[in-house]
């Protein structure tokens, strides 16, 4: 996968959301559906700043929790972009119970991504 072209695109699509946000959005929701949506960017930049980080240790992670941190970074973003952006805009609080689940995959993703730039690869297995 290329995990630093979908990082840099999840991050533009991060701050057209906040963008979104702050000047469509702030008009026509409650201060606290607004303050959902901006967490909702603001976590969707932060897991795509984490895939952008494993594009980019490339050569450097371990293979397997490249792969690892790449997939559960994009999963929990989706998962929790979208439930807390989505309650925010009015869809069904039941969402919520679905949230934890993108935050705890992001957790894990950042873990792998820190195991596999602790483990790294040796010089001889980049050849």
């Amino acid at each position: 996968m290329r995990w630093l072209a979908v990082g840099a695109l999840g991050c533009a699509l991060g701050v057209a959301a906040g963008a979104f946000g702050a000047h469509a959005l702030a008009a026509r929701l409650e201060p606290k559906d607004l303050e959902l949506w901006q967490t909702a960017a603001r976590y969707w930049m932060y897991s795509s700043l984490g895939l952008a980080l494993v594009g980019l240790g490339g050569e450097r992670l371990s293979p397997a929790s490249a792969r690892a941190a790449g997939w559960l970074l994009l999963a929990g973003g989706l998962l929790f972009g979208l439930t807390v952006g989505g309650i925010a805009l009015g869809a069904p609080r039941i969402l919520g119970a679905i949230t934890p689940l993108g935050g705890i995959s992001m957790i894990c993703g950042f873990l792998a991504l820190a195991r596999g730039a602790w483990l790294g690869r040796s010089p001889s297995d980049r050849a």
